[in-house]
């Protein structure tokens, strides 16, 4: 160990990572904490619609329920299969803190002749089932939006997570025992030079 002898420069290089990897590691921690926030935020979100998604599910089951005891299984059948067209959707995507999630929008079908079949032959029992499924649909999607949001900000909080770690208790830690290290060098050879040179004078 001895036999080392860094440089000034060195000490500087050294000093000039240390920093940089502060300064990073404190706009990680932010970015962590950003990152958590918002998922506790969307995880609220996520919660309350899932119960909205329980009792449209529950009400359509309902209504259902009565078209086909009204109506007889066969005439819902048919009606059901009459259905040809899905909710027109359109992904996009929007930014949290650096993380990309989905952003579904889709259109809502509000009349009932848009369900591919006429009101004149059906009865306003199997026009309200169609309606409460539809519902039921398009809650659906937003919880499909929301709980993938919710992996992708899940995995980045991880991620993040590890890199403050790393920087926290391996990275920075070492990099400040080898400044200590080329610091005490420095000065013992700063030292050795002062001995050397009042040996000289004498």
């Amino acid at each position: 160990m001895e036999n080392i002898k860094p440089t000034r420069s060195e000490l500087m290089k050294l000093k000039n990572r240390i920093k940089l990897a502060k300064s990073g590691y404190n706009l990680l921690k932010k970015k962590r904490d950003g990152l958590i926030l918002e998922f506790f935020e969307i995880l609220k979100k996520a919660k309350t619609v899932r119960q909205e998604l329980t009792e449209e599910y529950k009400t359509a089951v309902y209504t259902g329920n009565i078209a086909r005891t009204v109506e007889g299984d066969v005439q819902v059948q048919s009606v059901a299969l009459a259905v040809k067209e899905a909710p027109a959707l359109q992904l996009n995507s929007r930014n949290i803190m650096g993380v990309v999630v989905p952003k579904i929008s889709y259109e809502k079908k509000e009349k009932s002749f848009d369900r591919g079949y006429g009101t004149i032959a059906n009865s306003a029992v199997i026009d309200e089932a169609s309606m409460s499924y539809e519902k039921v649909v398009l809650k659906v999607i937003e919880a499909a939006e929301i709980e993938t949001g919710i992996k992708k900000l899940l995995t980045e909080i991880e991620k993040t997570k590890r890199r403050v770690n790393a920087l926290e208790f391996e990275i920075i830690p070492k990099l400040d025992i080898n400044r200590k290290f080329i610091q005490m060098r420095l000065d013992e050879m700063d030292r050795e030079n002062v001995f050397r040179m009042k040996r000289i004078k004498k």
